[in-house]
């Protein structure tokens, strides 16, 4: 029985990750317009941050849309798909949750931070208008 629920819960998985994905395509927002010295600085502050998420998990899609909207180019690390990330952020941040976003502060402390509303709380904080 257990591998009945499991093979359709994976079959809806498949029909329901294309349109998540399609979805994601159409509805994301444009992004802030900076001046070019502005979005340097947003630019060189990104590259201290990375996002551990899942392609077609909706949380994830919230950060990313977030992300988007904000201007915001953040390395994006795919856990599902490979080891090494997923194996990084268990040892980092304790669990395998996503999504997380790794910050890396100019003291040389990470910061692992979880939960999509907290996320984007945070980068709208940092990077928002």
């Amino acid at each position: 029985m257990r591998v009945l629920i499991r093979y359709f819960f994976r079959g809806i998985r498949l029909v329901l990750a294309p349109v998540m994905l399609i979805s994601e395509k159409l509805s994301t927002p444009n992004a802030v317009e900076r001046a070019p010295a502005d979005q340097a600085r947003v630019d060189q502050a990104c590259q201290h941050l990375a996002l551990y998420q899942f392609r077609t998990c909706p949380f994830c899609i919230k950060v990313r849309k977030e992300i988007a909207r904000l201007g915001l180019t953040i390395e994006l690390r795919d856990v599902q798909h490979d080891p090494a990330h997923k194996q990084d952020l268990l040892e980092g941040g304790g669990k395998t949750k996503v999504p997380c976003l790794k910050i890396h502060h100019e003291d040389g402390r990470e910061e692992w931070l979880y939960e999509s509303d907290d996320i984007n709380a945070w980068l709208h904080q940092q990077f928002g208008a």
